[in-house]
């Protein structure tokens, strides 16, 4: 398959290394195009206010000084001669469950090969600390092996979070719902070296939702949690509430 990888973690960061790597030796035809520079949280941004420029590392990484929604954008329209068979965007540095998939570059980055009719997937390795990314590697190559033999049903988004345990460890695999999180911490108001007020955004609450089906859950019995997400946001059972609103 012709696969375009990206994450959101930087064009250096070892999950990334680890997932153009696994996909290389099982003889895919790779293109790897990151941000230059650590840009999590950017969600599905686009940068719209200058040129984006991209440059080539030593080991024949692309990274371009905008968001991972630029990267894939950009590589897929720009830089290569036809869209991709798929798109994989990670391995990500830490969870990506319930209300993170809304701020996540790393699902960003999946989700505009989605929105280009590419099916992709975003991986995820669910630790602060991540250590064990050769196991959320191997279950990448298998999942792209898998579409290979059963191709995907036209363009799909799968959202994969990996226990950080060794490939062994792991308790299988489980199709989830995204779970809830807890409101998010207040924003922590500190003081720059010149006394001028700075505020730093506060952690992201624990999850709410963890019941039986949610990833939050799957994740912590030791199982792949995989999440088919959707781009609709249209609140369809509010629908005729707001029509009879307009009406009054």
């Amino acid at each position: 398959m012709r696969i375009l990888i990206s994450n959101d973690d930087g064009y250096f960061a070892p999950g990334l290394a680890a997932l153009a790597g696994v996909l290389v030796a099982a003889n895919h035809d790779v293109m790897v195009c990151a941000p230059e520079r650590d840009r999590s949280g950017a969600s599905n941004s686009l940068t719209l206010d200058r040129p984006l420029t991209v440059r080539t590392a030593p080991n024949g990484y692309r990274y371009v000084n905008g968001t991972p929604t630029d990267c894939v954008h950009l590589a897929a329209t720009g830089l290569m001669d036809a869209l991709p068979d798929m798109v994989v965007s990670g391995i990500n540095h830490g969870a990506n469950m319930g209300d993170d998939t809304i701020y996540s570059g790393t699902v960003a980055a999946a989700t505009e090969g989605f929105l280009l009719g590419v099916p992709a997937m975003a991986i995820s390795l669910a630790s602060r600390n991540p250590v064990h990314f050769e196991t959320a590697a191997r279950i990448a190559a298998e999942l792209v092996a898998r579409a290979v033999r059963e191709p995907f049903r036209g363009a799909v988004l799968l959202n994969v979070n990996v226990p950080d345990l060794p490939y062994e460890a792991l308790a299988g695999t489980k199709v989830t719902r995204l779970g809830r999180r807890h409101r998010a911490a207040p924003v922590i108001k500190d003081a720059n070296p010149r006394g001028e007020a700075i505020w730093w955004v506060g952690p992201p609450g624990h999850a709410a939702d963890a019941a039986e089906g949610t990833d939050f859950h799957a994740i912590s019995q030791g199982q792949v949690s995989i999440t088919p997400l959707s781009i609709d946001l249209t609140a369809y059972p509010q629908m005729d509430f707001i029509e009879s609103w307009q009406r009054a």
